[in-house]
């Protein structure tokens, strides 16, 4: 059936696999930039459909250029999730090596 270790871990919001409570600050910190970048995706990915796709379907704008635009929409997606390594890695505490 499994221990009670693992109904716990599926519960919880933060599991900390190490027992230094430091670590949590730099988690939360990680989950809300996370939050933070995924909205502002999409935000901008639905900001670009809703304002290129009727201008192409319409014919304001050629539709490769809006093409183009949407692959730079892609890579701008991805630049922007990048920009999480900044954030500096939750410390770990000094574990004693087996052996």
């Amino acid at each position: 059936m499994g221990t009670g270790s693992d109904v716990t871990i599926e519960a919880s919001d933060l599991t900390l696999v190490w027992g230094d409570l430091r670590s949590a600050a730099d988690d939360i910190r990680l989950s809300r930039s996370t939050l933070r970048t995924i909205k502002g995706n999409l935000f901008w990915a639905f900001a670009y459909n809703i304002a290129a796709i009727p201008l192409a379907a319409l014919g304001v704008v050629n539709p490769l250029i809006v093409d183009a635009a949407r692959a730079f929409s892609s890579v701008f997606v991805v630049s922007s999730s990048l920009w999480l390594h900044r954030i500096s890695p939750p410390t770990t505490p000094n574990l004693p090596t087996p052996g």
